[in-house]
């Protein structure tokens, strides 16, 4: 047996030794601690002054627990550096030597049994419940034995999770990286193999316990399952070149060997997942390799199989090898029936959660007239191959799942039931939108229910699985309502390659383990107390982490990498496509500050956590933003669109060299984990290579037709002088540009480009005719090779009167040819505006208001309801819901009745506006006839309810949800109110009607709302 220790001539053995503390400085994930860094009067040492505390086990204890306990001595000797003796010992002859560590399975173990029976132990709070352990200092609990620390798992899993919730709060974390003590070929290639994240152990020099120890119950949800998915290129790759000799398995030449699973496992174990679908496309578990089943089993891991793979078989793979005919049961059920069977008495050895049901070939819907009696005619026929094989009459005890997915919801709709006691799995829209939840009259189903959920999907309206793009917050607001609503027998995430949505993987399956310690008000501390484990870094830099990884998957959330294009954001309008480029510019810059302060030892699992996401992306969106900029600067005719022409190729370029830095880190240890594509879609479907955006040039010696100067205003497409299709309707003869401010603008100035047309070098001046306009700079030089200059234009309103205000700004080129001069006029228009002294709230600027939903002036409560703050949510800043989400007794209310957010707001004019409230696009979950509502009312006016997400053919999605300009893809959904408004002080009301509602952002267009992608930023709030 091998235990991974530190070399002494590695970086780990003299970066990270800590100073001993007196309490643990992370807990595991979301638990209680119990751990101690340094004695007190009570502790009990687990490694101390140069011993560790031996560890005990019966001989009849479960194979996986005592595997799991040589786990667990190697952390400590990680840890400490101290080795403890693993040993198996009987109640009657166990050693009398340094106080032990006594791990066991209650009912299992006969050393457990005994010290139970014999001390008078009480363990009702763990007997018969499911993974729950106690850990507790006992005194006398052997003969010769003064005192001991016990260890005591419910069950199994109970037992192993105790023990590596320990090693968590040592300072090991689940995704560690193991350093092996010899050199021979098989260490290097067991490291090569290594861990899933490369996190160094955090070293001390004492380990101790409190008496009392740790404990915990049955967790929130019974199973909690990955689903590798999706496995090409990238996982598939690694493992082929990784852990075979690169021809994998005989007949199907999957990589995905006992020792790639060996490592799965044992990662999942540690982060308390307990279920899996095992990856599919290419592979199939059971026929890979012969001992994954007996793997599995032996580390106490559940098996399953996917949605549309029953009966413990691999679909399309196992059918392809063994099936007879078509894999279409109105026509075939015999073969398949056969087929079932024969999976069926191959799994029965080994604890499963039995996948039942049954989809079309290629996860299309089964072929039929009628598929509702068909499925009911084949899971009838899969209860009699249970009865069968397991030769009972009852099948309640053989855990099986149906999945509702896509149109096997419809069927349900529609009337297709199963046996009470079959889990019904409801399923999101595999972008993080859970369809359904169960409604009250099916939370009494002895088979519960449960979720599957995406982090990473291959559909429409696009695929995405090449970095992380899930939010917390979000996935955190979707499980809850499962939570709540009692969809908590399994929950299965579906992780494609695994990396790189560790961290998310993590939250999900550690948020089904103990939903109670999470609230939408200390979400923020998973990723705080995440940072710190795995990075042993400072309250403060672990803040700032959290920070960095919120708005990393804020940015990708809001619309996925593989769907932006160069024009996703307003390159004109708002400096939206500048903000979001400088947000992530100042995001890379955040990621490699503490980059650059980490340890070589921590550099790589920071890397591929948070670093690399950060980089990848920002250079993605930097590339994608800049080919705008080119394509409209080259319809500008200006000669700055070749020097972004040359910074896309650039950053094109870039693109490959961050992955390859990912490909070769720690001597190619991740090899292929980023290979998938990700820049070039045409569609749903990945492209086979990466493609850059298209660039425009324009002929760098030759000049443009106006001159030598273009000038280039905010807020247009257009560039002056010469004809320009978007200067005027007519696309000629068009009048100079003009711009207008608002004095409540948020943005506060207005900008004009000068830039070269051509080959010739400049001069410039820009001249305001009015002292109330200042001209920022007020004059320049533009050649080739530096070929821009903004120019900022600003009101000094103290010296304007009310209403209109007209002013000119004359830029002036000069050249070495006098010939060559140019003047040209840009106009000015500030509008001054005045509010009465008393109001407080938002201001009209520019013929809209905008807010923040979180910003409301008044939060008012019916009864225990009110609206609570979603922090971090959404894509511009955070969201609201109403709160609790079963109060009311979970009625609804009727419009205008329920919980209201208030905002006051000004507006100048007479107005036939629209109120915009964006909210996310969750679906009718609550049931087909509570469809999500809410109600909207400005001042004393009409209450208007809108029930915004539009119903749908039963197992389909509505209009709207689909194609690059839906529901999905932009991650929100616009629910438009008209109402009529008078100068004067407004107040808008957001009623309550249903629950589970999710505003983010609400936007009044006056008449001056302009295109973007996020709305108008929000408006200045008088306080």
């Amino acid at each position: 047996m091998k235990f991974c220790i530190p070399l002494s001539a590695m970086v780990l053995s003299t970066t990270l030794v800590k100073l001993s503390l007196l309490v643990a400085s992370v807990n595991a994930l979301g638990q209680d601690t119990c751990v101690l860094f340094q004695s007190s009067s009570s502790a009990f040492s687990i490694a101390s002054n140069g011993k560790a505390a031996p560890l005990f086990l019966s001989s009849d204890e479960w194979p996986g627990v005592q595997r799991a306990a040589q786990d667990f001595a190697g952390d400590i000797q990680q840890v400490t550096g101290l080795k403890p003796t693993l040993m198996n010992v009987s109640a009657s002859a166990a050693p009398h030597s340094a106080l032990p560590i006594i791990i066991g399975t209650l009912g299992k173990s006969s050393l457990i049994n005994h010290i139970v029976n014999s001390t008078k132990l009480d363990v009702s709070s763990i007997e018969n419940r499911w993974e729950a352990f106690m850990t507790r200092v006992v005194t006398n609990p052997l003969p010769g034995i003064p005192k001991a620390y016990l260890m005591i798992g419910a069950d199994k899993r109970g037992t192993i999770f105790a023990l590596y919730d320990h090693s968590e709060q040592f300072g090991v974390s689940p995704w560690y990286w193991c350093v092996l003590a010899a050199y021979d070929l098989k260490s290097i290639v067991e490291l090569t193999r290594g861990r899933w994240a490369d996190v160094p152990t955090t070293k001390h020099s004492a380990l101790f316990v409190t008496p009392s120890g740790c404990s915990h119950g049955e967790p929130s949800v019974k199973y909690r399952a990955i689903f590798l998915n999706d496995e090409q290129p990238a996982l598939q790759n690694r493992a082929m070149e990784k852990f075979t000799n690169g021809t994998g398995a005989a007949l199907t030449g999957s990589p995905f060997n006992h020792v790639f699973y060996a490592k799965l496992f044992e990662l999942m174990l540690r982060f308390k997942a307990n279920h899996i679908w095992p990856a599919q496309w290419s592979s199939a578990f059971c026929v890979d390799d012969s001992q994954n089943q007996a793997l599995a089993d032996y580390y106490g891991i559940v098996m399953g199989t996917s949605h549309e793979e029953p009966m413990m078989r691999s679909i399309p793979v196992e059918w392809g090898l063994f099936g007879n005919g078509p894999w279409d049961y109105s026509v075939n059920s015999e073969f398949i029936n056969e087929f079932w069977v024969n999976s069926t008495i191959r799994a029965k050895p080994f604890e499963n959660m039995w996948t039942i049901g049954m989809r079309g070939n290629g996860d299309e819907p089964i072929t039929g007239a009628d598929a509702i009696s068909l499925l009911e005619n084949i899971t009838a026929n899969q209860t009699q191959i249970f009865k069968q094989v397991f030769n009972v009459t009852d099948t309640s005890a053989i855990p099986q799942v149906w999945t509702l997915y896509k149109e096997v919801e419809g069927y349900y709709d529609q009337g297709l039931r199963v046996d009470d006691f079959v889990t019904l799995m409801w399923t999101d829209d595999n972008w993080g939108n859970i369809r359904r939840y169960p409604i009250p009259s099916e939370r009494n189903r002895t088979g519960g229910a449960g979720v599957y959920y995406h982090v990473d999907y291959v559909g429409s309206p696009r695929d995405y699985k090449w970095i992380t793009s899930s939010q917390i917050s979000k996935i955190y607001e979707q499980m809850s309502i499962a939570i709540d609503r009692d969809a908590t027998r399994i929950w299965v995430l579906n992780v494609g390659d695994m990396k790189p949505y560790e961290r998310e993987t993590e939250f999900f399956i550690t948020m089904g383990w103990n939903a109670s310690r999470w609230n939408p008000d200390n979400l923020d501390t998973f990723v705080s107390s995440w940072a710190k484990r795995e990075f042993d870094m400072s309250d403060s830099d672990a803040l700032a982490v959290t920070d960095i990884v919120a708005n990393l998957t804020r940015f990708n959330a809001r619309r996925k990498p593989e769907l932006l294009d160069s024009t996703t954001f307003s390159l004109v309008n708002y400096r939206e496509a500048e903000n979001v480029q400088a947000s992530w510019n100042k995001l890379q810059a955040a990621s490699t500050a503490i980059y650059n302060k980490l340890s070589s030892a921590m550099k790589p699992a920071f890397f591929q956590l948070v670093h690399h996401p950060v980089l990848a992306s920002t250079n993605l969106g930097n590339m994608l933003i800049a080919a705008g900029q080119n394509n409209l600067r080259a319809s500008q005719a200006r000669l700055s669109a070749n020097m972004l022409a040359d910074q896309v190729e650039t950053l094109f370029e870039h693109d490959f060299d961050l992955e390859n830095q990912y490909h070769t880190m720690l001597d190619g240890k991740w090899d292929h984990m980023m290979d998938q594509t990700h820049l070039g879609y045409a569609y749903w479907q990945q492209p086979m290579g990466n493609s850059m955006p298209m660039i425009s040039r324009v002929q760098k010696n030759k000049q443009a037709l106006p001159g030598i100067m273009r000038i280039s205003p905010e807020g247009s497409l257009a560039a002056w002088p010469g004809d320009n299709q978007f200067q005027c309707s007519n696309g000629f003869n068009c009048p100079p540009p003009t711009l207008n401010i608002d004095q409540f603008d948020p943005i506060p100035n207005r900008f004009i480009d000068v830039g070269a047309a051509g080959p010739t070098p400049f001069t410039f001046t820009a001249v305001s005719n009015s002292s109330w306009l200042t001209v920022t700079p007020s004059h320049g030089s533009i050649s080739p090779t530096d070929p821009e200059q903004r120019v900022f234009a600003s009101v000094d309103w103290s010296q304007l009167p009310d209403g209109l205000s007209n002013a000119n700004i004359t830029f002036t080129a000069t050249s070495s040819n006098p010939l060559q001069k140019m003047t040209f006029p840009a106009f000015i228009v500030a509008n001054k505006t005045r509010i009465p002294g008393d109001f407080k709230g938002f201001v009209e600027a520019g013929g809209a208001i905008s807010f923040e939903a979180e910003h409301a002036i008044r939060n008012n409560t019916v009864g225990d309801m009110f609206w609570r703050v979603l922090p971090g949510l959404g894509r511009t800043f955070s969201g609201v819901t109403p709160w609790p989400r079963l109060g009311n007794s979970e009625n609804n209310f009727t419009a205008g009745t329920g919980p209201s957010l208030e905002y006051d707001f000004y507006t100048f004019t007479n107005s036939n506006a629209t109120v915009t409230t964006f909210v996310s696009p969750s679906n009718n979950g609550l049931g087909p006839d509570r469809p999500l509502g809410l109600a909207l009312q400005v001042d004393g006016g009409a209450l208007q309810s809108n029930y915004f997400f539009p119903a749908a053919t039963p197992g389909q999605q509505p209009l709207g949800w689909d194609g690059n300009d839906g529901f999905a893809a932009n991650s929100i959904i616009s629910v438009n109110n008209p109402v009529s408004l008078s100068p004067g002080a407004h107040t808008l009301k957001i009623f309550m009607i249903e629950p589970a509602v999710v505003v983010q952002k609400i936007v009044i267009n006056t008449g001056g709302v302009k295109p973007s992608y996020l709305g108008p930023p929000e408006s200045v709030l008088i306080r």
